[in-house]
Parts: C-alpha cells; structure tokens; sequence
C-alpha cells in the first residue's frame, strides 16, 4: 500500500474544494500526518455512532463538509479530512492514539501509589548496591581477582561470570595443538547439538530415559560384534556396560578377574588372598590403581632397551595359582604397539592354563578393527574373556565414555551386580559411578551410526597415512622412530635423537622449544628396565591434518636449529626455565603460594620405583 505525506494546507486553496482535485484512494492509505496542537485533537467531538468494524480511517464522511471562507478558516484537522475526504472525529482518534501528553513529577508520583498507605512502609536498604556497567571491564568485578578458596557472598552477572571465567581459561592450551593426548578434540555440529541437549538427562534413571538406555545397550551390541563376539553362536551371551572412560572400565574388570578367582580358590578350599596380575610395565597407570586399591599384586614383565611390549613367554612363567588374570595392551602408551595377544593365547592353551585375558583396547578398539582387520587380538581367541575400550578416544567422542565387554556372564560373578529398584525401575547395576550424564552415550551412538564402519575406516586410515609421513619427515631430520608403521600399531609416532649425532640437548629441550611455539608434544622417560631411555610421541588424531603436519616440521626443524646454535651452558639454563613452567598453570603463579605435593616420596608406584614417567591418556 503506497504511503501518503500530506502536506498542509492553506485557507485559500481548501475554502471551495472540488471534487475533480481530490485524491482517489483505492485503499486506506497509510499517513504521515502533520503536527496538530493538543487543543485541536481535543477539541474534535467522538462520534460512537459509526461502527467499528470497518478500518478506521477509511470509513466514510458521517456529515456534510461546512463552508470556509476567509473569516472562518479551517482547522489543520479540519484541512486534513477535507484533503482526504475522511472524517475528522476518525483522524482525531487516530492521532490520540500515538500523541500522548509528558506526565509532570506529582502526576508520576500519584500514579505510582496503587494502595493508600502503602507509602508509609519502609524496607530495609541492600548491603551494597549493585555496581553494573554497560560494559563487562567496566564493572567492579573486572577490578577484582575470581574467587578462589571460598564461595562469594553475592551474586554476579551471567554475562560477567562467563567472561571472567572464559578469560581465566586462556591460559590452557589450545586443544588442537595438544599432541600428548588422545582425547578427541573435535566433534561434527550436530553431535555436539544432541549431547547438550540431553545435559539434563540422568542416564541412570532408566524409568524417566528408557530410549537412552537403549541406546546404551544398541552401543554394547555394536561394539561386541566389532570385537567378533561369536554372535553366529546361539549360546553366546555377552554382557557389556558404559563406563566414565577405560580407567572404570579397568577397574570392573580386575574386580570380575578377582571374584572369580577368590570364588574358584574357595570352591577347591585353598586360600584366596593373595591375587596377583600380570602385564608390561609399560601399562598405563590407571592398572597400577586398580592393583593397588584391590589389593592384587602387580607383576611386571619388564620392558628392554629394545623391546617395548609384553613378552608373552616371560609373562606365562610368572603365572602361579594366585594368578587372576593377564593384561594385554592394544596400543601401549608410549610406543602404540600392539601386543601379542595370540601369542599369549596359544601358549596358555598349549600349556593349558585356566587363566583369562583382558585386553586393554582403550586407543586401539576403534583402530584396528578397520585398518587392519585380520590382527587377532579379540573375542576371536578362546582365552580372551573381557575388552576395555575408551569411546573418548578413537571412538571419537569427547570425554569421558567408555565400554567393557565380557564374553559370557559366568565371567561376571553374579554377587558384583546389584538388582535395584531405581525411581520405579527393576536394573542391574555394575559400576563404579551412579548418577551421570546420557550426553556422551548419545554422542557415541551418534559417531556409530553416521559414520558407519566405512567411514570410521576412512578417518583411520588418514590418520594412518599421515603419521606415516610425519615418521619419515622426522626420520629425515634425524630422529629414531621407535612406533609401528602401515597400521600395525596406533596412528602416532614415537621417536628419539639419535645418539650417534652427539647433540648436546634431550628430547625434553625440544619439547619445551615446542611449547613456546603453541604445540604441546611431550616428552618422556621410558618404563623401567629400558636403561632410562627419553622419547617423544606425538598422537595423531582426527583433526590433525596433513597440513597442520606441515606446521608442526617446520616448528620442529626451527626447534632443531634454535637447539643447535645454543652452548652447552645455555641449554641448562633453558632446562631450568622449562622446570619452572613445565605446565601452562605456573604462569599464573597461584598455584605456588600453597604448599604442594604432600604425597612426594612414595615407593609404592613404578615411578616412585623406578622413575618411570606416566604418558598422558
């Protein structure tokens, strides 16, 4: 509809309208009016006789126009209904509605007693009026340090707790560029939609959540088959669960490992308290805790200078009759070997051996199932009675989920699962956690079912390819590749300096080179009986491209050069820098006013042992 701007008009030219000059108006236009004193809109009678049906300022005249001469000029409303031809009492209404008069301060005050005496009452003033800005700096909060030891008294604005608190967490580092960890750090849009839409979720409520609860059991189904349980087998019945990630998953295994034995061991009348395990000493801590706080005896087979994994024969003759069970790991921490769980499978049946084997799959579960298929390592050998793997890994959810899979319930002693009636419903419960989030199962299912198996392959299989590369390009510069290649162990790389080179620096030198450029790539010592030896791994993950491969050798090589042109004097000076701020946590220096590590000197671990330094997981 066209928009009108009425112009007003003088006395002259609207005494003797005409009807020829009038506007035509197919519709109700919409006005631009001009300006019409107080006393001129008031003094307009409202006519009620005209319906209201019809749109207001369309309806037609309710009077004959009057005559204007030059002593009986008209109005500026009365100019305007007759340049329009549209009443005037309708235009005055019109007006009303968007003019309105400034109330003076007694009128305010007036209008804002509602209740006759409710003036006389007084309330007590707030300790402190709130100090709000326009902005988040210029508040008073931005002039203070974030609370740190006790809850604050007060409140504070939502948008100041969030900028405060995101501020504080600059000085972590950069998730993408963190190559000590195998933790995914990326997670499709639609994923991360569903997940924070089910926060709120309680998993552990089945009643109130049943279809999580499926999907927890969907996901078991899916990752036992990939792990070749014989489900062709009508007897089989294979039981699994979710966990927070592989530490739990662990731990209810060493638990299942430990009652069965104790209840075999009461069954034949002998005794049942001195449990002992066996597995490398290249394990990742979290089997030194499930040892520990079960109370079941670590027994070590202890890695070499050249020999990083676990020897099958070494492991077999430490078996005894208080053996629980044997560890095997599907990706080691340090190097991402593979062990050999069939080697350890067939000498125990070949001895024949009632011992059974959990394989630690918590970095390769998701990997070696789609790069390299035929390696048996899994339900496919009779001796293999329990699976870990961490979703939150290659399974390519963010943290923490992980699973545990048994391959029959005669390996999960009945007396470990509790039957509980939970908010109205009937459930078997094995875990270590209760309450917790459904978020990280559905993100799990999600990955599981876009992606498929072909496409977890073809993310395997890059990143295969490209710590392939990143070996040979660091090869070229000198280093010595300790990891596997072509998928025989996990998409990482594994290297030390070449000691035939004489440089004067470490493996640690070059890491703290590394940090100052943004890349977290750690540096360690390797597990004991290996004569001390430092290495540096570096973890290929999903978003880690070829190019951003690219940027860490050229860091790298920059890394090298800057090491090379330094003194042998200049590079401790640097190691005692790096000493100083070996985590990105002491630069804010809080840390260091409390007194810290009450625990230090400890014998019981084999780092308090033997020094060993722990790869982070």
């Amino acid at each position: 509809m066209a928009a009108l701007v009425v112009e007003q008009a003088s006395s002259e030219s609207l005494a003797r309208p005409h009807a020829d000059d009038r506007i035509k108006y197919p519709d109700a236009p919409t006005l631009h009016l001009p300006y019409l004193t107080e006393s001129e809109t008031r003094s307009q009678p409202r006519s009620r006789a005209v319906s209201r049906s019809s749109t207001p300022l369309s309806r037609p005249r309710v009077s004959p126009p009057p005559s204007y001469t030059s002593a009986n000029p008209p109005t500026k409303l009365q100019a305007l209904a007759e340049a329009t031809n549209l009443d005037v009492n309708l235009i005055a209404e019109a007006i009303m509605v968007h003019l309105n008069r400034v109330a003076t301060d007694a009128e305010v005050k007036d209008g804002n007693t509602l209740v006759d005496g409710l003036e006389s009452i007084r309330f007590e003033p707030a300790d402190e009026e709130d100090q709000f800005t326009a902005t988040v700096y210029g508040s008073r909060y931005a002039a203070e340090d974030l609370p740190r030891y006790e809850m604050p008294d007060r409140e504070m604005p939502k948008e100041v707790a969030y900028r405060m608190i995101k501020d504080d967490l600059t000085l972590d580092g950069t998730p993408t560029l963190n190559l000590a960890s195998f933790v995914t750090t990326y997670m499709e849009e639609e994923a991360e939609k569903l997940m924070v839409e089910c926060f709120s979720k309680n998993f552990i409520d089945y009643e109130e959540y049943p279809v999580s609860a499926d999907i927890q059991n969907r996901c078991v189904s899916m990752i036992a088959r990939l792990f070749n349980i014989p489900a062709h087998d009508e007897g089989t019945n294979a039981m699994g669960t979710s966990t927070i990630g592989s530490s739990e998953a662990i731990m209810l295994a060493v638990l299942a490992m430990k009652k069965l034995w104790q209840n075999k061991r009461k069954a034949e009348g002998k005794p049942y308290h001195q449990p002992n395990i066996i597995m490398n000493s290249a394990v990742q801590v979290c089997w030194e805790k499930a040892a520990r706080y079960f109370d079941v005896e670590e027994r070590y087979v202890y890695c070499t200078e050249d020999r990083f994994v676990i020897d099958p024969k070494e492991a077999i003759d430490l078996i005894d009759e208080n053996t629980i069970g044997i560890c095997a790991i599907l990706g080691t921490t340090y190097t991402g070997e593979y062990e050999d769980v069939k080697g350890l499978n067939d000498l125990l049946v070949e001895k024949n051996l009632d011992v059974p084997i959990h394989v630690d799959a918590a970095s390769g579960g998701f990997v070696a199932p789609f790069v390299n298929p035929g390696l048996l390592w899994d339900f496919r050998l009779p001796k293999v009675v329990s699976i870990n793997v961490s979703g939150h890994k290659y399974g390519l959810v963010y943290p923490g989920v992980g699973w545990v899979v048994w391959r029959d319930p005669k390996y999960l002693p009945k007396e470990l699962v509790f039957n509980i009636n939970y908010l109205g419903a009937d459930q078997a419960s094995f875990t270590l956690n209760f309450s917790r989030g459904a978020s990280q199962i559905i993100g799990q299912y999600y990955q599981m079912i876009r992606l498929g198996k072909r496409g977890y392959r073809s993310i395997m299989l890059n990143l295969t390819r490209t710590a392939d590369y990143l070996a040979a390009n660091l090869e070229q510069l000198g280093f010595i590749i300790l990891s596997e290649r072509s998928g025989n162990g996990l998409p990482l790389v594994a290297a030390r300096i070449d000691e035939d080179l004489g440089k004067q620096y470490d493996e640690f030198a070059i890491a703290h080179q590394l940090r100052e450029r943004g890349w977290v790539v750690p540096a360690y010592t390797m597990a004991p009986h290996s004569e001390k030896m430092k290495l540096m791994r570096i973890v290929v993950r999903e978003d880690f491209t070829r190019s951003r491969c690219d940027a860490l050798i050229t860091d790298i090589k920059l890394a090298l050069q800057t090491l090379d042109a330094m003194d042998r004097k200049k590079i401790e000076e640097q190691k005692e820098h790096a000493a100083g701020i070996s985590r990105r946590a002491t630069w804010t220096g809080r840390h260091n006013r409390l007194p810290t590590n009450m625990f230090a000197g400890e014998t019981h671990s084999l780092q308090g042992k033997h020094g060993k330094t722990h790869g982070v997981c």
